[in-house]
């Protein structure tokens, strides 16, 4: 995370030497220095550390996302006779520019979705199309190849989930609460209650009708 003694501006806050192209940002986001952005959109209150390079995705809430995480990492076209980018940047080398867009266009299309209040830890790389789930937590180093549920806990190489932040039952319960939702003013008037333990909280929050 970054260290910032000064409030948050409503608007994105954006650190020194960070690339953005078509990025999309909520209330309160901080990108943080040396990030590289492509083609991705980033819910309120969602922050990433250092070094970070998120392409074709889209990102929650409160999202926490640490120092030198990839998000979307593309795939270079492996089923050809060469590995090397000539091949779909033919400009680049003086060979014309023919179907030069198509491949871009394919990689903009496999968006990778990072859920609401996740934690992605240093290092974590997570695959096209990969879907984390909301409260989910990535461990340092991982790699991400397949959907994660919510508030599982995955790591490893390839991740794999190892456990649960609760029971289904508490899981079921703050899907449904969806309190990520909740306006900027409620947040700020019930913010001490997030100290809570989890049961506390729901037993404030949770009614028996979201259920319905």
């Amino acid at each position: 995370m970054i260290t910032n003694q000064q409030p948050l501006s409503k608007e994105v806050t954006i650190h020194e030497n960070t690339s953005i192209v078509k990025g999309t940002f909520e209330d309160y986001v901080e990108i943080g220095p040396l990030n590289a952005i492509e083609n991705a959109s980033f819910g309120s209150f969602s922050y990433t550390g250092q070094f970070c390079f998120v392409q074709n995705a889209k990102i929650g809430k409160f999202a926490n996302i640490a120092a030198c995480v990839r998000i979307g990492p593309t795939d270079h076209p492996y089923q050809r006779p060469t590995l090397h980018h000539f091949t779909y940047r033919p400009s680049m080398y003086g060979f014309g520019i023919e179907n030069e867009a198509e491949i871009f266009e394919k990689r903009e299309a496999r968006i990778t979705t990072v859920g609401h209040d996740t934690w992605i830890g240093h290092g974590a790389i997570i695959r096209p199309e990969v879907s984390i789930g909301n409260g989910a937590i990535v461990g340092a180093g991982a790699v991400v190849t397949k959907d994660i549920p919510p508030y599982a806990i995955a790591v490893g190489v390839p991740a794999k989930v190892i456990k649960y932040r609760f029971d289904p039952a508490t899981i079921e319960k703050l899907e449904k609460l969806k309190w990520w939702d909740w306006p900027f003013e409620t947040l700020k008037e019930r913010y001490q209650d997030f100290r809570l333990p989890i049961d506390e909280f729901l037993a404030k929050y949770y009614k028996e009708e979201d259920d319905k």
